[in-house]
């Protein structure tokens, strides 16, 4: 009958606390308050107790200074006692005299150290007085554990006191880190709306180059340059052809010219030897030199080389050398020409160049280039970041519900009830 009325009824309800996480920190600053309040409840009469206990074990110490030694106590025992008594009144005063303070961890430490400094005064100056004030003594360590005891009695209250502020504290860790968690997502709404702002404002831009370009292009100021283009176009090709060919007979020359120069060197001739050098030094060298330096530096090798030429001493191998060492005036002449000619062509393909990039149209062409790809660089660095702020925004959001469950199981362990909590979503910061 009884177990049929039971089930009428049910069983009752499992007791529910509600938070909020805005409430949550006023909860907590009273959770903390109300343990701070049980514990100074708790260790109210131990901290009193401990007072008079230290009180009266101070009166004792100092009441040793007009004790009578015991008098059956051995001479030598008495000296060592009579100097001892001063320095174990001063370690026992020194310790006892310590002010207690009223906060409960404060006062437990302060009584922790005050006893530790009288057991050390009691196991060393006072370890000569036990024979020559017995009763006193016997006072004084009855008074110590007696602070010991109620020390003891402190220490549990401290010890639940500690655990329910950990837990307090746990609650607090896990509330910081969901409202970070939460205020960040909060904070990145504003941080990808700029990001889109400069994403829109970088295509825009981009959009304004290429319409601007397609109009520059299609100018017809731009169509007459075409034929500037193709004349510079020429003179390059003509500058380049020359150069080649420069570069083609040199090489044979300054290879004959090395020869001679190894010849040179073995007969100790060093006059030869500094003219061939000069001569092969400026026609291998990268820039094209002027005529009048060729044909001065030719006008003293040539007759040197062809010395050797017609003393045997030099073999002239190929058709090419046999061509410019057969008449060394017309390859002379040949060679300052084409110096003369290359720096007229460098000269008017210089100026061609630079009347083209000068051209309004195709100044305005490359200023829009160099922004293009500028634009370019700072939109894709804009949309990477974009790309990843919305990821580490996802991976945040799918990480709350997990701080939330995280925060209530402290909760819950903290109070040792079932805990309804609630919470806004994370919106636009």
């Amino acid at each position: 009958m009884l177990k049929f009325l039971k089930s009428l009824i049910g069983s009752s309800p499992e007791k529910q606390v509600s938070l909020t996480f805005e409430t949550l920190p006023v909860f907590l600053d009273e959770r903390e308050k109300s343990a701070r309040e049980t514990l100074a409840a708790d260790v109210q009469e131990q901290m009193l107790t401990i007072r008079n206990a230290e009180a009266t074990l101070q009166l004792t110490v100092n009441n040793l200074k007009g004790a009578d030694q015991d008098p059956e106590t051995h001479p030598k025992i008495k000296s060592i006692a009579k100097n001892s008594l001063p320095l174990f009144i001063k370690a026992m005063n020194s310790s006892l005299a310590k002010e207690l303070p009223e906060d409960p961890e404060e006062f437990y430490a302060a009584a922790v150290e005050s006893v530790k400094g009288a057991l050390n005064a009691v196991r060393g100056q006072g370890r000569y007085l036990m024979v020559a004030f017995p009763d006193e003594m016997k006072a004084t360590k009855t008074g110590i554990d007696a602070v010991g005891r109620e020390i003891n009695v402190m220490t549990k209250s401290l010890g639940r006191y500690k655990e329910t502020t950990a837990r307090i504290g746990a609650v607090r860790a896990a509330y910081a880190a969901l409202g970070d968690a939460t205020n960040d997502i909060g904070h990145s709404y504003g941080k990808e709306e700029r990001h889109r702002a400069r994403v829109a404002e970088f295509t825009g831009r981009l959009d304004a180059i290429a319409t601007e370009t397609t109009h520059l292009q299609a100018d017809p100021a731009l169509a007459s340059l075409d034929a500037e283009r193709e004349r510079c176009a020429g003179l390059t090709r003509e500058r380049d052809d020359l150069l080649r060919h420069y570069a083609s007979l040199t090489m044979t020359a300054s290879h004959v010219f090395r020869k001679a120069e190894k010849i040179a060197t073995r007969k100790h001739l060093s006059k030869e030897v500094h003219i061939l050098k000069d001569v092969m030094e400026i026609l291998s060298d990268h820039e094209v030199a002027s005529a009048e330096t060729v044909a001065r530096v030719l006008d003293l090798a040539c007759p040197v080389v062809q010395k050797m030429v017609d003393d045997g001493d030099i073999l002239l191998k190929n058709k090419e050398e046999r061509t410019v060492f057969s008449d060394t005036g017309k390859f002379s002449g040949v060679l300052c020409g084409m110096c003369t000619r290359y720096r007229g062509l460098e000269k008017n393909c210089r100026e061609s160049e630079e009347g083209l990039l000068s051209h309004p149209i195709i100044t305005r062409l490359r200023a829009l280039e160099r922004e293009k790809e500028q634009l370019e660089g700072m939109l894709v660095r804009e949309e990477q970041g974009l790309a990843e702020l919305l990821i580490w925004r996802q991976n945040l959001t799918n990480a709350v519900p997990g701080l939330q469950e995280d925060l209530v199981k402290k909760l819950e362990y903290m109070i040792g009830e079932t805990v309804q909590f609630q919470m806004n979503e994370p919106g636009r910061g």
